[in-house]
């Protein structure tokens, strides 16, 4: 080979096969800005993840009836199922088995929904949903109050049995029973439990608490709502038993959340409420309660004009519950306060000296 060939084939190969530092510097500066941008992300998504890989802003606190708690991301949230991820696998949970659903904080608290040693817990129905979803959902926590005088409705605020009715339902009566409607989304079963006991009673406040002490297992429960976010106009939803037509369901708005009736305050609703519906709940749209359905007013030309006790007034009652305890042995005795009866009237005498008897008046005349 010649001597000039190597430079020749270097060139050659030179001209193939160019290289520019600058460049090659410039697509590497390049390329890492991406991937310091899209490491940075990803750091900040594995910090914001607790160690089972769900995001904590994302988790909620899901109650069930049997008093276990699940802490997870909600997927789905269906009348009939909710779906969890718990981080490593996904958990199908029937609605039938929860009490209550409440968002957490960063610090890992419940936000709402829980119980927090009451008897009753406070939101947690979650976001606002239509009349027809809602009314599956909280079912399974309305029941029937039967007596042997007549029957009403009632609401469950508590796994452990207790429920909310009227105190008119359940007045002068000690042999209780309580329909309880249990369901998969499919089918319906009535199940009457007759261990039945009135805890506390008002009759001013027209409230009354109860305990199942026969209760098939923890009760599915529904939460109360607060009576300062009632707006007039709206809507709400009444479920109860009207004239022994168990689990009916009236929808109507909120004609005024303060009508004065008297002694009391009252949520006055055009949702239709008849003798049966007594002692049940008036929902909202997020599912909680917001009133007790107490009384409507009947007269020839009135429609729509249904009345509920506002749900502050229920917390009222179960928080001082002791001073309304009922006694089944005395009712009258120390627990429960009538108007005592008024004494005789001394009327007819004074009209009688004021007025003369005809016997009188005829002696007079002869006089």
């Amino acid at each position: 080979m010649r001597p000039f060939a190597l430079p020749v084939l270097l060139l050659f190969f030179a001209a193939l096969f160019p290289v520019s530092t600058g460049t090659a510097g410039a697509a590497a500066g390049a390329s890492a800005k991406p991937a310091a941008k899209q490491s940075a992300k990803q750091s900040a998504k594995k910090a914001a993840k607790p160690a089972g890989g769900v995001a904590r802003e994302k988790l909620s606190l899901i109650a069930l009836a049997s008093g276990a708690e699940i802490r997870g991301e909600i997927l789905s949230d269906k009348p009939e199922r909710v779906v969890v991820d718990l981080g490593f696998t996904l958990l199908s949970v029937p609605r039938d088995a929860i009490a209550s659903v409440a968002p957490l904080t960063a610090g890992g608290r419940a936000t709402g929904g829980v119980f927090n040693g009451d008897l009753f817990r406070e939101g947690g129905g979650g976001g606002a949903s239509t009349v027809r979803e809602l009314s599956a959902r909280v079912a399974p926590a309305v029941v029937q109050v039967n007596s042997p005088t007549g029957l009403g409705s009632g609401f469950v605020i508590h796994p452990d049995g207790y429920v909310i009715t009227n105190d008119h339902v359940v007045a002068g009566e000690t042999q209780l029973s309580v329909t309880i409607f249990e369901g998969d989304g499919k089918t319906m079963r009535k199940r009457v439990c007759r261990r039945v006991r009135i805890v506390a009673a008002s009759a001013r406040l027209d409230l009354a608490l109860l305990k199942v002490e026969d209760a098939p297992g923890p009760l599915p429960t529904v939460p109360l709502g607060n009576s300062e976010t009632l707006r007039q106009g709206a809507q709400v939803f009444a479920v109860g038993s009207p004239l022994g037509l168990e689990r009916s369901v009236s929808a109507g708005i909120v004609s005024l959340r303060n009508r004065d009736m008297g002694d009391r305050l009252l949520v006055q609703t055009t949702a239709q409420i008849n003798p049966g519906n007594s002692g049940g709940p008036l929902f909202n749209l997020h599912g909680e309660v917001v009133g007790v359905n107490d009384l409507k007013i009947v007269r020839l030309g009135a429609e729509g004009l249904g009345f509920a006790i506002p749900v502050d007034a229920v917390k009222d009652f179960l928080r001082n519950r002791d001073a309304y305890a009922f006694d089944p042995a005395n009712p009258n005795a120390g627990f429960r306060y009538f108007t005592p009866p008024a004494p005789p009237a001394a009327a007819p005498q004074k009209s009688a000296s004021a007025a003369p008897t005809a016997s009188a008046a005829a002696s007079a005349a002869r006089k």
